[in-house]
């Protein structure tokens, strides 16, 4: 069943929050990237399981009851409150919100799904969502079924851990990002204001994700720049022929495109070279099989996984 039945001309942000600054470092990009009332962001923090809420009896009921009070140090409810009070002061919310509160049983944990729905006279949504799942990646997962966004954003602090811990056990906003049915943003060090660094290839998959981030550029004033990458100075002309081809589609939106980039070399090294002077490096995903991605690895995977800096995995 979809969650608050969602209208196709709302724009959907889900914004993973979990107390790191990077995630709230991507809740200010969304508020942003929102700032229209045709856009509604969700807050979603996802906790496991059972999590230290064996004690049940009066405190789960309470919580229940209460979330608007926000006075339970149960795990999240401080996290969301924050949140919630960031997003206040950055667009000076009026206090013309109505509010409903919506709990949902989840078989083996006493809290369950929690959920606080804020409403405003134009009809805006912000919704601050307490789920329970699995593990952390399958909850966000679970949530874009729910919800159907059109684009998550989570924050994703530097690990460091080999490549073979890597490949068994990904951290979890690559499985988010390489996994979900919608847009990804990975925010790492996030700052407004650097524009978007655009690859592309000349596919048609890398012409619908250069009109997709258009579209996102557009809604946040956020200039563009292109780049694509090529093997040798042989291949430099084909690489500008990508380039006029991309820019042909932004022109279509009114964004300001900065630089058009042709560097030789390998891609994944150029990319991340490059996108380190943007706020965020867009990418899309490889049109390969399956297999092939997992033997090959697409430049998509591999920019998420190296990179210091944001990346967007566009679908």
């Amino acid at each position: 069943m979809k969650e608050d039945g969602p209208s196709p001309d709302r724009f959907r942000i889900l914004v993973c929050i979990d107390g790191s600054d990077e995630s709230y470092r991507g809740l200010k990009y969304a508020v942003k990237l929102g700032g229209g009332v045709d856009a509604d962001i969700v807050m979603l923090y996802v906790r496991p399981i059972d999590q230290g809420l064996r004690s049940g009896g009066l405190q789960v009921r309470v919580a229940r009851e209460n979330m608007l009070d926000w006075g339970l140090e149960l795990p999240g409810i401080q996290v969301l409150k924050k949140g919630w009070e960031m997003l206040r002061e950055i667009e000076h919310f009026e206090d013309d919100w109505t509010t409903e509160t919506v709990h949902t049983d989840v078989a083996g944990d006493p809290l369950g799904d929690n959920k606080i729905d804020y409403t405003n006279k134009l009809g805006r949504k912000v919704v601050l969502k307490l789920k329970v799942a699995d593990d952390i990646a399958t909850g966000i997962l679970e949530q874009w079924e729910i919800g159907e966004y059109d684009l998550i954003i989570l924050g994703a602090p530097e690990e460091k851990r080999g490549l073979a811990r890597a490949l068994i056990d990904p951290p979890i906003a690559e499985k988010v990002a390489m996994n979900a049915s919608c847009s990804v943003l990975v925010a790492r060090g996030l700052e407004v204001g650097h524009g978007h660094l655009i690859c592309t290839d000349g596919t048609e998959r890398s012409l619908e994700m250069v009109s997709k981030d258009a579209m996102l550029a557009s809604r946040c004033n956020c200039a563009i720049s292109l780049i694509s990458v090529t093997a040798d100075v042989e291949g430099e002309a084909e690489a500008k022929t990508y380039l006029n081809d991309a820019r042909s589609v932004i022109e279509e939106f009114e964004v300001e495109i900065e630089d058009m980039l042709s560097p030789v070399g390998d891609p994944v090294e150029e990319i991340i070279e490059a996108g380190a002077n943007y706020s965020v490096i867009v990418v899309s995903e490889s049109s390969r099989s399956g297999m092939e991605r997992l033997l090959v690895g697409s430049v998509a995977k591999r920019v998420l996984r190296k990179a210091h800096n944001s990346v967007l995995v566009v679908r």
